[in-house]
């Protein structure tokens, strides 16, 4: 341990669960709000059912009085420490009163209770309810709250919590409001707001005809960008409905947008509390990204109401019970939405870009930990979106109506519970046949499978035989992996591409053969389709690659192979301009391109994706020593040439695709403009900006200004300055909009990047206290391949920098960004170095917070 760092937090152990020795039934809370000193009064009625003393749990709190069953205590009877409350000598039943003061205007880790602007706000997901009031805050107590806030009315007139709205008034200067939650409740789904907003307001008659009254909450000014927020959110409330039978269970439901936010948002029981950044969305302002963001988000914490609220997490290590699984609802609410197979291209194009990179470096952890130090540490990919696979494989093995089937038993049987992963395990098994016990192996194993096969056709036999291999390397902790349960839906293909067989196959061994019969003609297997596993596929050949990009019948590979194909193109040219080689254009990959922009029209949105080279990311990821100025030159030099080669197609496709309305955000028109900047992107690598400058003076739509942007930013020269500047003059006021100003010149190629992310942390519109700015800056500079990796380490020191800071006022915020050199073993001798001296000195920080020393300590271990 560093000289002056503080013993970091004891490890928490899944093993070491215990159950809870008492339970609160009931919880009345009553908030005197006041931004240098709220009192909190909190009566609990607990129960015990286990031996031994009451602890609760409490942070920051000055404990102003105590009392139980109505006599005060002294301070003999308890025992106070900076992080709990400890009653010794308590009966089995009783009724505890305390009560604490705050200072929400100094709270800066954003968890709690909170100032934002002149608001009140809370998160309390997954330890910020102890920082409220003393309480055993843990996800297996579930209690019932009744909430009354009193605050000054002019400062703030909404005053909002969970559940329904019983009563409200006005004493003076003060009113005063009463919401109850007839839902038992762990204390993370705890919310308040209390701030001077304005309500769109709308409703939702329910399946069985109840009327939900649906508010969305926001600053003045704002109330203009909540159109699509209110369609999601009815849109999501009917498909929920129709396609899990789960309705919505309270007469309101509120939703409160805030600017200061460590996440995107919480699913709070009936106020979901949200960063602006999903809520906020016009054709002016808002990209297509954008607004599809602002519905995915907006569906999946209204999902949270059955699978995170109703049925919740017995604790932490289960997290991905209900992230993982309600990750996996809004992907599937998505799909429907929009293009279905563009939609798992989207998904899985993310899951390899983060969630394989670490699983193949030192913070590789299972879905399911078996041990942390900071739980807001695993608020990550694996959690979510390796967990939306395992419970996609589920349903992958049993089929859909199985499924189906499991999710009632899960939500019948676990309905108002704090649950575990063999809660749904035991849900899902009970719907099939198919013995599904190996598919726990996904919680306890870190890493990514990697999947090799051979091949055999007998003419005379007509029998064609299949032979699967899986093999997953080791991952810190776990040198030795069992083998995997793992569906592989298939499909066998004829010459011309004619589905001769399809099947789901289970690889359930080490190594696994399957024979197929009256095969008339040697077959090519399509494996994995539509990604049926986070598996790494070995082994195919290009000449096959090729054959599944133009004939494979599922999207999903056709796309797959595709990228596959340009990955062992590049990959090589990567290997060519090390040993100084001249890059060349493979007639393979120009082709596949050419093919894709001829078939454009016959779905634009697949061939937008499909236009897309394999990200610097994934090219690292392929190669044992990351070379990551390389990667870049041979993947912009492959733009170009195709840029070049195509010139005319590329424009043909631009001016085909450019008849789209602005404020059109539908379907057809967001595929039509991601086909249309595909394309531009490409005319401009070739060293065209004449269309792009064209583009962004017009200004139609945020989607194609900010399109155009991103391509004048990657040349500095004047026309890029004047766009930003532009940019910024138009759009400094409006904060989600110069986050993109801030984020595209961070994630810039030009030559000047580092210079200019330096320069920004000292511009006066960059604010180090809002989540939102730093990550459109430091972090997307730290995604940033190249230059964040640039060869002086200047890059490894900002971040650090950062860090250090930020570990000061919002450690969450710090130990994520620290993450991004989580893989420094991966480059060469002198990047490792660098990196590694910038991770040991933050490590050597007096009094680092545990959330940084754990991702820290991890990288380094």
């Amino acid at each position: 341990m560093a000289d002056g760092q503080i013993s970091p937090r004891k490890a928490i152990n899944l093993a070491d669960y215990t159950p809870p020795v008492f339970l609160v039934d009931e919880v009345a809370l009553d908030f005197t709000l006041d931004p240098a000193a709220t009192i909190v009064r909190a009566t609990l009625n607990l129960r015990r059912q286990a031996p031994g003393p009451l602890v609760l749990d409490g942070r920051h709190l000055e404990l102003r009085g105590i009392s139980l069953n109505g006599q005060a205590l002294g301070g003999n009877r308890y025992v106070l420490t900076e992080s709990s409350l400890t009653l010794d000598d308590v009966p089995d039943v009783f009724t505890l009163e305390t009560e604490v003061k705050i200072i929400p205007e100094t709270n800066t880790e954003l968890s709690g209770l909170y100032m934002s602007g002149t608001g009140f706000f809370t998160q309390c997901e997954p330890e910020g309810f102890r920082k409220i009031t003393f309480f055993p805050d843990r996800p297996d107590v579930m209690a019932r709250y009744k909430v009354t806030l009193r605050a000054d009315q002019a400062k703030y007139p909404v005053l909002l919590s969970n559940g329904n709205n019983t009563a409200s008034g006005a004493a003076g200067t003060q009113i005063w409001a009463t919401w109850e939650d007839p839902h038992p409740k762990p204390s993370y789904l705890f919310a308040l707001v209390a701030a001077d907003l304005i309500a769109v307001k709308d409703s939702f008659t329910t399946a069985s005809g109840r009327e939900v009254a649906l508010g969305i909450w926001v600053a003045a000014g704002d109330e203009t960008r909540c159109g699509h927020a209110m369609y999601a959110l009815k849109n999501a409330m009917k498909w929920d409905e129709d396609t899990f039978g789960l309705e919505y269970d309270l007469d309101i439901f509120n939703v409160a947008a805030v600017s200061d936010f460590n996440a995107g948002a919480m699913e709070n029981k009936g106020l979901n509390i949200f960063n602006t950044a999903y809520v906020l969305a016009s054709p002016a302002t808002a990209t297509d990204a954008d607004f599809q963001g602002v519905e995915r988000v907006i569906a999946h914490e209204y999902f949270h109401n059955w699978t995170g609220d109703r049925v919740t997490c017995r604790d932490w290590f289960q997290l991905s019970l209900k992230e993982g699984l309600t990750v996996f609802r809004d992907q599937e609410y998505m799909a429907d939405q929009f293009s279905a197979a563009v939609k798992r291209i989207a998904d899985v194009r993310t899951l390899r870009a983060t969630q394989f990179r670490d699983d193949a470096g030192p913070l590789a952890h299972p879905v399911r930990p078996a041990s942390y130090l900071e739980i807001n540490n695993f608020y990550t990919t694996t959690i979510y979106e390796k967990g939306a696979e395992v419970v996609r494989m589920y349903r992958t093995l049993i089929g859909r109506e199985a499924f189906r089937k499991g999710m009632d038993i899960y939500i019948a049987e676990n309905d108002n519970c704090a649950a575990t992963v063999e809660d749904f395990f035991a849900a899902m098994q009970a719907a099939t046949d198919i013995d599904l016990k190996q598919i726990m192996r996904w919680y306890e194993q870190a890493g990514t499978p990697e999947i090799s096969f051979t091949e055999s056709y007998d003419p005379a036999a007509q029998t064609y035989t299949l032979t699967l291999r899986q093999h997953t390397a080791p991952t810190p902790g776990q040198p030795v992996k069992q083998p995997f349960m793992i569906p592989v839906s298939m499909g066998l293909l004829g010459a011309n591409g004619n589905e001769i067989h399809t099947e789901t196959l289970i690889l359930a061994q080490p190594q696994q053969s399957y024979t197929f019969h009256n095969i008339s003609e040697p077959p090519t297997p399509s494996l994995f389709r539509n990604f049926s596993a986070p598996v790494k596929l070995q082994g195919q050949s290009r000449e096959r690659l090729a054959f599944l990009a133009a004939k494979d019948t599922d999207l999903f590979n056709r796309w797959d192979a595709l990228q596959q194909y340009a990955t062992l193109v590049l990959l090589d040219a990567v290997q060519a301009h090390q040993a100084g080689q001249v890059f060349t254009l493979d007639a393979g990959l120009l082709e596949a391109v050419d093919a894709t922009l001829r078939d454009a029209a016959r779905d634009p949105a697949f061939a937008a994706e499909a236009l897309l080279l394999p990200a610097e990311t994934l090219l690292a990821d392929a190669m044992s020593i990351v070379d990551p100025d390389a990667i870049r030159f041979v993947r912009e030099a492959a733009r170009q040439a195709l840029g070049e080669a195509l010139r005319e197609d590329f424009f043909a496709v631009y001016a085909h695709f450019a008849a789209v309305a602005a404020s059109d955000v539908s379907g057809r028109a967001i595929a039509s403009r991601a086909l249309k900047n595909a394309a531009l992107a490409y005319i401009s690598a070739a060293g065209d900006n004449t269309l792009a400058g064209a583009q962004f003076l017009s200004g139609e739509n945020m989607t194609d200004t900010l399109a155009a942007l991103v391509n004048l930013a990657e040349v500095a020269d004047e026309r890029r300055d004047d766009a930003f500047a532009s940019f910024y003059d138009q759009w400094h006021a409006n904060a989600l909009v110069l986050d993109k100003w801030f984020s595209v010149q961070a994630r810039a190629g030009a030559p000047d990047t580092l210079a200019r992310v330096q320069a920004l942390t000292r511009h006066k519109n960059f604010d180090l206290r809002n989540p939102n700015r730093v990550r459109a800056l430091i972090g997307a500079f730290a995604a940033n391949p190249s230059k964040f990796h640039e060869i002086t380490g200047a890059g490894y020191q900002l971040l650090a920098d950062t860090i250090l800071m930020l570990d000061e006022t919002n450690p969450q915020i710090a130990a994520r960004l620290t993450t991004a050199m989580g893989s420094w073993r991966r480059y060469d001798a002198a990047r490792q170095s660098l990196m590694k001296a910038q991770l040991e000195r933050i490590l050597a920080k007096e009094k680092l917070s545990p959330n940084t020393y754990e991702m820290a300590s991890k990288a380094l271990a």
